[in-house]
Protein backbone atom coordinates (compact mmCIF):
# COMPACT_ATOMS: atom_id res chain seq x y z
CA UNK A 1 0.00 0.00 0.00
CA UNK A 2 1.19 3.80 -0.27
CA UNK A 3 2.49 5.73 2.46
CA UNK A 4 -0.45 8.35 2.07
CA UNK A 5 -3.54 7.66 0.43
CA UNK A 6 -5.94 10.50 -0.14
CA UNK A 7 -9.59 9.55 -1.37
CA UNK A 8 -11.49 12.56 -3.19
CA UNK A 9 -14.42 10.18 -3.13
CA UNK A 10 -14.56 10.10 0.64
CA UNK A 11 -13.32 13.76 0.82
CA UNK A 12 -16.51 14.53 -1.66
CA UNK A 13 -18.98 13.12 0.60
CA UNK A 14 -17.93 14.15 4.06
CA UNK A 15 -18.44 17.97 2.02
CA UNK A 16 -21.96 16.86 0.87
CA UNK A 17 -22.87 14.63 3.61
CA UNK A 18 -26.29 16.58 4.51
CA UNK A 19 -29.54 15.14 6.42
CA UNK A 20 -30.94 15.97 3.59
CA UNK A 21 -29.05 13.92 0.49
CA UNK A 22 -28.02 10.61 0.19
CA UNK A 23 -24.73 9.53 -0.43
CA UNK A 24 -25.51 7.79 -3.75
CA UNK A 25 -24.77 11.10 -5.69
CA UNK A 26 -21.67 11.21 -4.67
CA UNK A 27 -19.86 9.86 -8.03
CA UNK A 28 -16.62 10.97 -9.45
CA UNK A 29 -19.47 12.85 -12.34
CA UNK A 30 -21.54 14.55 -9.83
CA UNK A 31 -18.54 15.79 -8.09
CA UNK A 32 -17.13 17.55 -11.91
CA UNK A 33 -20.43 18.91 -12.59
CA UNK A 34 -20.65 20.48 -9.10
CA UNK A 35 -17.42 22.39 -9.63
CA UNK A 36 -18.04 23.03 -13.02
CA UNK A 37 -15.42 20.80 -14.50
CA UNK A 38 -15.29 19.21 -17.79
CA UNK A 39 -15.55 15.20 -17.48
CA UNK A 40 -16.46 12.26 -19.86
CA UNK A 41 -20.54 12.69 -20.13
CA UNK A 42 -22.82 10.01 -18.73
CA UNK A 43 -23.88 8.63 -21.95
CA UNK A 44 -20.27 7.51 -22.63
CA UNK A 45 -19.71 6.66 -19.28
CA UNK A 46 -22.58 3.89 -18.81
CA UNK A 47 -21.00 2.47 -22.63
CA UNK A 48 -17.89 1.83 -21.24
CA UNK A 49 -18.87 0.44 -18.27
CA UNK A 50 -21.11 -1.75 -20.07
CA UNK A 51 -18.15 -2.69 -22.61
CA UNK A 52 -15.76 -3.62 -19.20
CA UNK A 53 -18.53 -5.92 -18.04
CA UNK A 54 -19.78 -7.78 -21.01
CA UNK A 55 -16.38 -8.89 -20.33
CA UNK A 56 -13.80 -10.33 -22.80
CA UNK A 57 -13.13 -10.71 -25.91
CA UNK A 58 -12.20 -7.14 -26.52
CA UNK A 59 -11.16 -6.80 -30.63
CA UNK A 60 -7.53 -4.19 -30.50
CA UNK A 61 -10.10 -1.17 -30.54
CA UNK A 62 -12.20 -1.73 -27.72
CA UNK A 63 -8.81 -2.16 -25.51
CA UNK A 64 -7.74 0.95 -26.36
CA UNK A 65 -10.97 2.40 -25.98
CA UNK A 66 -11.35 1.08 -22.58
CA UNK A 67 -7.80 2.37 -21.42
CA UNK A 68 -9.01 6.11 -22.55
CA UNK A 69 -11.72 5.41 -20.58
CA UNK A 70 -9.88 4.59 -17.54
CA UNK A 71 -7.31 7.64 -17.53
CA UNK A 72 -9.88 9.77 -18.30
CA UNK A 73 -11.06 9.46 -14.09
CA UNK A 74 -7.45 9.80 -13.79
CA UNK A 75 -7.10 13.37 -15.25
CA UNK A 76 -10.35 13.83 -13.57
CA UNK A 77 -9.11 13.58 -10.07
CA UNK A 78 -6.09 15.72 -11.51
CA UNK A 79 -8.23 18.96 -12.20
CA UNK A 80 -10.93 17.88 -9.05
CA UNK A 81 -8.45 17.99 -6.44
CA UNK A 82 -7.26 21.71 -6.84
CA UNK A 83 -10.81 22.51 -7.45
CA UNK A 84 -11.74 21.13 -4.17
CA UNK A 85 -8.29 22.55 -2.45
CA UNK A 86 -9.88 26.11 -3.86
CA UNK A 87 -13.17 25.99 -2.49
CA UNK A 88 -11.99 24.52 0.85
CA UNK A 89 -8.83 23.66 2.35
CA UNK A 90 -8.52 19.71 3.50
CA UNK A 91 -7.85 19.08 7.33
CA UNK A 92 -5.12 16.71 5.81
CA UNK A 93 -4.79 14.54 9.08
CA UNK A 94 -8.44 13.66 8.67
CA UNK A 95 -8.43 13.14 5.04
CA UNK A 96 -5.37 10.39 5.57
CA UNK A 97 -7.25 8.75 7.96
CA UNK A 98 -9.83 8.46 5.86
CA UNK A 99 -7.39 7.20 3.02
CA UNK A 100 -6.46 4.76 5.23
CA UNK A 101 -9.80 3.45 6.04
CA UNK A 102 -10.42 3.23 2.36
CA UNK A 103 -7.00 0.56 1.71
CA UNK A 104 -8.17 -1.21 4.80
CA UNK A 105 -11.49 -2.30 3.08
CA UNK A 106 -9.60 -2.85 -0.14
CA UNK A 107 -8.25 -5.00 1.91
CA UNK A 108 -11.07 -6.55 3.36
CA UNK A 109 -12.98 -7.03 0.26
CA UNK A 110 -9.97 -8.87 -1.05
CA UNK A 111 -10.26 -11.26 1.91
CA UNK A 112 -13.77 -12.33 1.34
CA UNK A 113 -15.41 -14.31 4.17
CA UNK A 114 -15.21 -18.12 3.34
CA UNK A 115 -18.34 -19.60 2.16
CA UNK A 116 -19.46 -23.53 2.17
CA UNK A 117 -20.29 -23.17 -1.65
CA UNK A 118 -21.72 -26.98 -2.27
CA UNK A 119 -24.63 -26.40 0.82
CA UNK A 120 -24.88 -23.20 -1.24
CA UNK A 121 -26.07 -24.55 -4.40
CA UNK A 122 -28.08 -27.19 -2.75
CA UNK A 123 -29.87 -23.94 -1.58
CA UNK A 124 -30.04 -22.72 -5.03
CA UNK A 125 -31.00 -25.94 -6.47
CA UNK A 126 -34.02 -26.58 -3.79
CA UNK A 127 -35.21 -23.11 -3.20
CA UNK A 128 -38.51 -23.74 -4.34
CA UNK A 129 -38.99 -26.83 -3.10
CA UNK A 130 -37.90 -25.58 0.56
CA UNK A 131 -40.22 -22.95 0.03
CA UNK A 132 -43.36 -25.05 -0.43
CA UNK A 133 -41.86 -27.19 2.48
CA UNK A 134 -41.28 -24.73 4.79
CA UNK A 135 -45.09 -23.53 4.79
CA UNK A 136 -45.89 -26.80 4.52
CA UNK A 137 -44.29 -27.41 7.95
CA UNK A 138 -45.35 -23.69 9.50
CA UNK A 139 -48.72 -24.39 7.55
CA UNK A 140 -49.84 -26.89 9.81
CA UNK A 141 -49.64 -25.78 12.97
CA UNK A 142 -50.30 -21.48 11.73
CA UNK A 143 -53.00 -22.14 9.07
CA UNK A 144 -52.21 -18.85 7.27
CA UNK A 145 -50.98 -19.50 4.40
CA UNK A 146 -53.00 -20.59 0.94
CA UNK A 147 -49.99 -22.08 -1.12
CA UNK A 148 -47.58 -19.57 -0.90
CA UNK A 149 -49.90 -16.59 -0.25
CA UNK A 150 -49.78 -15.12 3.28
CA UNK A 151 -53.50 -14.49 4.05
CA UNK A 152 -53.75 -11.59 6.09
CA UNK A 153 -57.73 -12.36 7.88
CA UNK A 154 -56.27 -15.97 8.64
CA UNK A 155 -53.29 -14.42 10.66
CA UNK A 156 -55.75 -11.90 12.34
CA UNK A 157 -57.70 -15.50 13.57
CA UNK A 158 -54.47 -16.96 14.79
CA UNK A 159 -53.55 -13.90 16.65
CA UNK A 160 -56.90 -13.43 18.26
CA UNK A 161 -56.97 -17.22 18.96
CA UNK A 162 -53.55 -16.91 21.08
CA UNK A 163 -54.42 -13.75 22.67
CA UNK A 164 -51.61 -11.19 21.15
CA UNK A 165 -52.64 -7.64 20.79
CA UNK A 166 -50.82 -6.93 17.16
CA UNK A 167 -49.97 -3.24 16.23
CA UNK A 168 -52.23 -2.16 13.37
CA UNK A 169 -52.25 0.79 11.27
CA UNK A 170 -54.57 4.13 10.98
CA UNK A 171 -56.52 2.19 8.55
CA UNK A 172 -57.24 -0.48 11.26
CA UNK A 173 -55.43 -2.91 9.24
CA UNK A 174 -52.75 -5.41 10.89
CA UNK A 175 -49.66 -3.89 10.40
CA UNK A 176 -47.36 -6.01 8.71
CA UNK A 177 -44.24 -4.34 7.96
CA UNK A 178 -40.68 -6.37 8.79
CA UNK A 179 -40.10 -4.43 11.21
CA UNK A 180 -43.33 -5.01 13.38
CA UNK A 181 -42.84 -9.02 13.00
CA UNK A 182 -39.01 -8.58 14.15
CA UNK A 183 -40.09 -6.38 17.48
CA UNK A 184 -43.39 -8.23 18.07
CA UNK A 185 -41.37 -12.02 17.55
CA UNK A 186 -38.77 -10.61 20.48
CA UNK A 187 -42.05 -10.85 23.22
CA UNK A 188 -43.73 -13.68 21.67
CA UNK A 189 -41.87 -16.88 20.47
CA UNK A 190 -44.22 -17.95 18.35
CA UNK A 191 -44.43 -15.22 16.16
CA UNK A 192 -40.57 -16.00 14.99
CA UNK A 193 -41.29 -19.01 12.45
CA UNK A 194 -43.71 -16.39 10.43
CA UNK A 195 -41.11 -13.66 10.59
CA UNK A 196 -38.82 -16.08 9.40
CA UNK A 197 -40.53 -17.39 6.48
CA UNK A 198 -42.30 -14.08 5.35
CA UNK A 199 -39.02 -12.31 5.15
CA UNK A 200 -37.66 -15.11 3.42
CA UNK A 201 -40.15 -15.68 0.88
CA UNK A 202 -40.43 -12.24 0.14
CA UNK A 203 -36.70 -11.13 0.17
CA UNK A 204 -33.95 -14.06 -0.05
CA UNK A 205 -32.62 -13.78 -3.33
CA UNK A 206 -29.88 -17.06 -3.17
CA UNK A 207 -28.69 -16.16 -6.62
CA UNK A 208 -27.42 -12.40 -6.29
CA UNK A 209 -25.18 -14.12 -3.16
CA UNK A 210 -21.99 -12.61 -4.72
CA UNK A 211 -19.44 -15.72 -4.41
CA UNK A 212 -15.99 -16.04 -6.11
CA UNK A 213 -14.32 -19.22 -7.60
CA UNK A 214 -12.51 -19.28 -4.72
CA UNK A 215 -15.52 -19.80 -2.35
CA UNK A 216 -15.39 -16.42 -0.81
CA UNK A 217 -18.30 -13.90 -0.28
CA UNK A 218 -16.82 -10.80 -1.56
CA UNK A 219 -18.91 -7.60 -3.02
CA UNK A 220 -17.91 -3.79 -2.67
CA UNK A 221 -18.54 -2.80 1.12
CA UNK A 222 -19.77 1.08 0.06
CA UNK A 223 -17.61 2.97 2.74
CA UNK A 224 -18.67 6.19 3.99
CA UNK A 225 -22.20 5.41 2.28
CA UNK A 226 -24.45 6.24 5.15
CA UNK A 227 -25.11 9.51 6.74
CA UNK A 228 -23.07 8.27 9.33
CA UNK A 229 -20.62 7.34 7.53
CA UNK A 230 -20.56 3.50 7.78
CA UNK A 231 -20.69 1.01 4.85
CA UNK A 232 -23.90 0.05 3.21
CA UNK A 233 -23.00 -2.84 1.55
CA UNK A 234 -25.99 -4.57 -0.69
CA UNK A 235 -28.06 -7.10 1.66
CA UNK A 236 -28.96 -9.49 -1.58
CA UNK A 237 -25.19 -9.82 -2.35
CA UNK A 238 -22.82 -9.36 1.18
CA UNK A 239 -23.10 -12.92 3.58
CA UNK A 240 -24.57 -10.56 6.59
CA UNK A 241 -26.85 -8.42 4.84
CA UNK A 242 -30.52 -11.78 4.39
CA UNK A 243 -31.69 -13.62 7.00
CA UNK A 244 -29.60 -14.33 10.19
CA UNK A 245 -29.77 -18.48 9.54
CA UNK A 246 -28.48 -18.13 6.33
CA UNK A 247 -25.21 -17.01 7.75
CA UNK A 248 -24.51 -20.58 8.87
CA UNK A 249 -22.86 -21.17 4.83
CA UNK A 250 -19.80 -19.44 6.62
CA UNK A 251 -17.14 -22.01 6.87
CA UNK A 252 -13.54 -21.54 7.45
CA UNK A 253 -11.57 -23.99 5.05
CA UNK A 254 -9.46 -26.71 6.37
CA UNK A 255 -7.27 -25.71 8.67
CA UNK A 256 -8.69 -22.62 9.53
CA UNK A 257 -10.87 -20.65 11.89
CA UNK A 258 -12.99 -17.95 12.04
CA UNK A 259 -13.64 -15.42 14.78
CA UNK A 260 -16.55 -13.30 15.31
CA UNK A 261 -15.80 -9.82 17.53
CA UNK A 262 -18.42 -7.48 18.37
CA UNK A 263 -18.52 -4.56 20.72
CA UNK A 264 -20.20 -4.66 23.86
CA UNK A 265 -23.42 -2.67 24.36
CA UNK A 266 -21.53 -0.11 22.00
CA UNK A 267 -24.26 2.78 21.39
CA UNK A 268 -25.03 2.77 25.15
CA UNK A 269 -21.22 2.84 26.10
CA UNK A 270 -20.55 5.98 23.34
CA UNK A 271 -23.14 7.40 24.97
CA UNK A 272 -22.24 7.33 28.27
CA UNK A 273 -18.64 8.42 27.07
CA UNK A 274 -19.66 11.37 24.80
CA UNK A 275 -22.51 12.61 27.40
CA UNK A 276 -20.37 12.08 30.69
CA UNK A 277 -23.61 11.19 32.54
CA UNK A 278 -21.48 8.96 35.74
CA UNK A 279 -24.93 7.10 36.39
CA UNK A 280 -24.57 5.99 32.50
CA UNK A 281 -21.14 5.14 32.89
CA UNK A 282 -21.45 3.19 36.04
CA UNK A 283 -24.24 1.15 34.43
CA UNK A 284 -22.41 0.63 31.45
CA UNK A 285 -19.15 -0.62 33.48
CA UNK A 286 -21.07 -2.81 35.58
CA UNK A 287 -21.29 -5.35 31.84
CA UNK A 288 -25.16 -5.24 31.69
CA UNK A 289 -26.42 -1.40 31.50
CA UNK A 290 -30.02 -2.64 30.99
CA UNK A 291 -30.29 -4.74 34.01
CA UNK A 292 -28.96 -2.01 35.81
CA UNK A 293 -30.75 0.79 34.45
CA UNK A 294 -33.88 -0.53 35.95
CA UNK A 295 -32.09 -1.14 39.59
CA UNK A 296 -31.16 2.45 39.15
CA UNK A 297 -34.71 3.38 38.54
CA UNK A 298 -35.75 0.74 41.39
CA UNK A 299 -37.73 -1.12 39.00
CA UNK A 300 -35.79 -4.32 40.32
CA UNK A 301 -34.37 -5.37 43.83
CA UNK A 302 -30.24 -4.34 43.99
CA UNK A 303 -29.83 -8.15 43.63
CA UNK A 304 -31.66 -9.06 40.01
CA UNK A 305 -30.05 -10.99 37.66
CA UNK A 306 -31.37 -11.30 33.70
CA UNK A 307 -32.51 -14.81 34.54
CA UNK A 308 -34.42 -13.56 37.75
CA UNK A 309 -36.20 -10.70 35.77
CA UNK A 310 -35.72 -11.21 32.11
CA UNK A 311 -39.14 -9.39 31.44
CA UNK A 312 -38.09 -6.32 33.50
CA UNK A 313 -34.86 -6.32 32.10
CA UNK A 314 -35.64 -6.30 28.09
CA UNK A 315 -38.18 -3.26 28.89
CA UNK A 316 -35.66 -1.49 29.67
CA UNK A 317 -33.18 -2.47 27.35
CA UNK A 318 -35.81 -1.34 24.37
CA UNK A 319 -35.98 1.92 26.43
CA UNK A 320 -31.93 2.37 26.97
CA UNK A 321 -31.54 1.88 23.60
CA UNK A 322 -34.95 4.27 21.66
CA UNK A 323 -33.65 6.91 23.89
CA UNK A 324 -30.78 6.80 21.90
CA UNK A 325 -32.61 8.13 18.67
CA UNK A 326 -35.24 9.81 20.58
CA UNK A 327 -38.10 7.29 20.12
CA UNK A 328 -41.46 8.54 21.34
CA UNK A 329 -43.93 7.27 24.10
CA UNK A 330 -46.08 5.68 21.61
CA UNK A 331 -43.07 4.48 19.43
CA UNK A 332 -41.89 3.04 22.18
CA UNK A 333 -45.45 1.42 23.75
CA UNK A 334 -45.43 0.00 20.34
CA UNK A 335 -42.21 -1.82 20.45
CA UNK A 336 -42.63 -3.16 23.93
CA UNK A 337 -46.73 -3.81 23.01
CA UNK A 338 -47.49 -1.87 26.46
CA UNK A 339 -49.47 1.34 27.07
CA UNK A 340 -48.41 4.44 26.66
CA UNK A 341 -48.59 5.72 29.77
CA UNK A 342 -45.92 3.00 31.29
CA UNK A 343 -44.05 4.41 27.87
CA UNK A 344 -44.23 7.37 29.23
CA UNK A 345 -43.24 6.29 32.66
CA UNK A 346 -40.60 4.13 31.23
CA UNK A 347 -39.13 7.39 29.11
CA UNK A 348 -39.38 9.05 32.74
CA UNK A 349 -37.49 7.05 34.69
CA UNK A 350 -34.17 7.17 32.13
CA UNK A 351 -34.71 11.01 31.91
CA UNK A 352 -34.71 11.38 36.42
CA UNK A 353 -31.81 8.48 36.07
CA UNK A 354 -29.21 10.10 33.08
CA UNK A 355 -29.93 14.01 33.70
CA UNK A 356 -26.59 14.66 32.17
CA UNK A 357 -27.09 12.48 29.15
CA UNK A 358 -30.49 14.35 28.45
CA UNK A 359 -28.45 17.51 29.02
CA UNK A 360 -26.08 16.29 26.60
CA UNK A 361 -28.54 15.16 23.96
CA UNK A 362 -30.68 18.48 23.94
CA UNK A 363 -27.05 19.91 23.34
CA UNK A 364 -26.60 18.24 20.27
CA UNK A 365 -30.03 18.94 18.73
CA UNK A 366 -28.99 22.58 20.09
CA UNK A 367 -25.67 22.63 18.19
CA UNK A 368 -26.62 21.14 14.99
CA UNK A 369 -29.93 23.54 14.38
CA UNK A 370 -27.65 26.75 15.45
CA UNK A 371 -24.29 26.06 14.01
CA UNK A 372 -25.49 23.62 10.83
CA UNK A 373 -23.42 20.62 11.30
CA UNK A 374 -22.19 17.89 13.96
CA UNK A 375 -18.67 16.23 14.04
CA UNK A 376 -17.88 13.02 14.93
CA UNK A 377 -13.69 12.02 16.66
CA UNK A 378 -12.25 11.65 13.31
CA UNK A 379 -13.92 14.09 11.61
CA UNK A 380 -17.16 12.28 9.68
CA UNK A 381 -19.56 15.22 9.18
CA UNK A 382 -23.10 15.84 8.95
CA UNK A 383 -24.45 19.21 7.38
CA UNK A 384 -27.65 19.66 8.62
CA UNK A 385 -30.18 20.95 5.96
CA UNK A 386 -33.95 22.27 6.09
CA UNK A 387 -36.26 20.46 8.50
CA UNK A 388 -33.87 17.87 9.70
CA UNK A 389 -35.15 15.41 11.63
CA UNK A 390 -34.56 15.53 15.32
CA UNK A 391 -34.33 12.48 16.35
CA UNK A 392 -31.52 11.47 13.82
CA UNK A 393 -29.47 14.67 14.92
CA UNK A 394 -29.84 12.73 18.47
CA UNK A 395 -28.40 9.76 16.97
CA UNK A 396 -26.08 10.66 15.03
CA UNK A 397 -23.04 10.77 17.44
CA UNK A 398 -23.43 7.67 18.49
CA UNK A 399 -23.57 5.89 15.17
CA UNK A 400 -20.79 8.23 13.76
CA UNK A 401 -18.53 7.60 16.62
CA UNK A 402 -19.50 3.69 16.48
CA UNK A 403 -18.25 4.10 12.22
CA UNK A 404 -15.33 5.98 13.56
CA UNK A 405 -14.90 3.01 15.72
CA UNK A 406 -15.26 -0.05 13.76
CA UNK A 407 -13.28 1.58 10.73
CA UNK A 408 -9.98 2.67 13.02
CA UNK A 409 -10.36 -1.30 14.11
CA UNK A 410 -9.76 -2.34 10.86
CA UNK A 411 -7.40 0.46 10.01
CA UNK A 412 -5.13 -1.50 13.02
CA UNK A 413 -6.06 -4.66 11.97
CA UNK A 414 -4.96 -4.83 8.34
CA UNK A 415 -2.33 -2.62 8.83
CA UNK A 416 -0.91 -5.50 11.26
CA UNK A 417 -1.76 -8.76 9.03
CA UNK A 418 -4.44 -9.53 10.17
CA UNK A 419 -7.21 -11.56 8.15
CA UNK A 420 -10.14 -9.06 8.36
CA UNK A 421 -13.18 -10.94 6.27
CA UNK A 422 -15.98 -8.33 7.03
CA UNK A 423 -17.12 -5.24 9.29
CA UNK A 424 -20.76 -5.62 10.29
CA UNK A 425 -21.81 -2.49 11.82
CA UNK A 426 -20.41 -2.95 15.55
CA UNK A 427 -18.90 -6.24 14.45
CA UNK A 428 -15.83 -7.69 12.57
CA UNK A 429 -15.25 -11.40 11.18
CA UNK A 430 -11.70 -12.58 10.88
CA UNK A 431 -9.84 -15.66 9.27
CA UNK A 432 -6.77 -17.09 10.53
CA UNK A 433 -5.07 -20.70 10.43
CA UNK A 434 -6.72 -22.84 13.28
CA UNK A 435 -3.08 -22.41 15.42
CA UNK A 436 -3.31 -18.87 14.80
CA UNK A 437 -6.54 -17.85 15.55
CA UNK A 438 -6.64 -17.14 19.53
CA UNK A 439 -3.94 -14.73 19.08
CA UNK A 440 -5.49 -12.96 16.29
CA UNK A 441 -8.76 -13.25 17.98
CA UNK A 442 -6.88 -11.47 21.01
CA UNK A 443 -5.23 -9.31 18.94
CA UNK A 444 -8.32 -8.15 17.31
CA UNK A 445 -9.99 -7.49 20.18
CA UNK A 446 -7.35 -5.43 21.54
CA UNK A 447 -7.09 -3.30 18.55
CA UNK A 448 -10.91 -2.61 18.81
CA UNK A 449 -10.26 -1.50 22.37
CA UNK A 450 -7.30 0.67 21.02
CA UNK A 451 -9.98 2.17 18.53
CA UNK A 452 -12.90 2.79 21.06
CA UNK A 453 -10.01 4.79 23.11
CA UNK A 454 -8.61 6.99 20.06
CA UNK A 455 -12.46 8.19 19.11
CA UNK A 456 -13.91 8.32 23.11
CA UNK A 457 -10.93 10.16 24.79
CA UNK A 458 -9.63 7.04 26.87
CA UNK A 459 -12.88 5.17 27.78
CA UNK A 460 -13.14 2.30 26.58
CA UNK A 461 -16.15 -0.14 25.00
CA UNK A 462 -14.58 -3.68 25.35
CA UNK A 463 -15.53 -6.78 22.55
CA UNK A 464 -16.97 -9.95 23.04
CA UNK A 465 -15.44 -13.06 20.55
CA UNK A 466 -16.79 -16.29 19.19
CA UNK A 467 -14.42 -18.61 17.84
CA UNK A 468 -15.25 -21.48 14.93
CA UNK A 469 -12.93 -24.12 14.12
CA UNK A 470 -13.18 -26.27 10.81
CA UNK A 471 -15.29 -28.09 10.44
CA UNK A 472 -17.66 -26.44 12.61
CA UNK A 473 -19.29 -23.31 11.01
CA UNK A 474 -20.25 -19.97 11.76
CA UNK A 475 -23.68 -19.99 13.72
CA UNK A 476 -25.68 -16.82 14.85
CA UNK A 477 -27.83 -18.06 17.55
CA UNK A 478 -30.32 -20.58 18.99
CA UNK A 479 -32.71 -18.72 17.31
CA UNK A 480 -31.26 -18.90 13.88
CA UNK A 481 -29.67 -22.19 14.58
CA UNK A 482 -33.36 -24.12 14.41
CA UNK A 483 -33.91 -22.48 11.14
CA UNK A 484 -30.91 -23.21 9.62
CA UNK A 485 -31.14 -27.26 10.80
CA UNK A 486 -34.76 -26.96 9.37
CA UNK A 487 -33.77 -25.92 6.05
CA UNK A 488 -31.11 -28.47 5.76
CA UNK A 489 -33.08 -31.01 6.60
CA UNK A 490 -35.72 -30.65 3.61
CA UNK A 491 -33.02 -29.63 1.86
CA UNK A 492 -31.29 -33.27 2.43
CA UNK A 493 -34.58 -35.06 2.11
CA UNK A 494 -34.77 -33.12 -1.57
CA UNK A 495 -30.81 -34.45 -2.51
CA UNK A 496 -32.32 -37.62 -1.63
CA UNK A 497 -35.16 -37.60 -3.71
CA UNK A 498 -32.60 -36.17 -6.49
CA UNK A 499 -30.21 -39.10 -6.24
Amino acid sequence: MPANVLDLFTEFRVRTNTTRRPGVGASLLNAMLMHKLDGIGATEKDEMRSLILRGKPWNNEERIAILDYCETDVDALAKLLPAMLAEQPLNLRQALFRGRCMAANAVIEHNGTPIDVPMLECFRRHWPYVQEQLIARINGEYGIWEGKSFREHRFADWLKTHKISWPRLESGRLDLAEETFRIMSRSYPAVTPIYEIRKDLSKLRLNDLAVGRDGRNRCILSAFRARTGRNQPSNSQFIFGPSAWLRSLIKPPEGHAVGYLDFKQQEFGIAAALSGDQNMIEAYQTGDPYLMFAKQAGAVPPDATKKSHPRERELFKTTALGVLYGLSPYGLSAKLETSPVHARDLLRAHHEVYRKFWKWSDGIVDRAMLYGSLETAFGWELHVAEAPNVRSLRNFMMQGCGADMLRAACVLATENGIGVSAPVHDAVLITAPIDRIDADVAAMKAHMVEASRGVLNGFEIDADAKTFRFPDRYSDGERSAYMWETVTTVVAKAETRRA
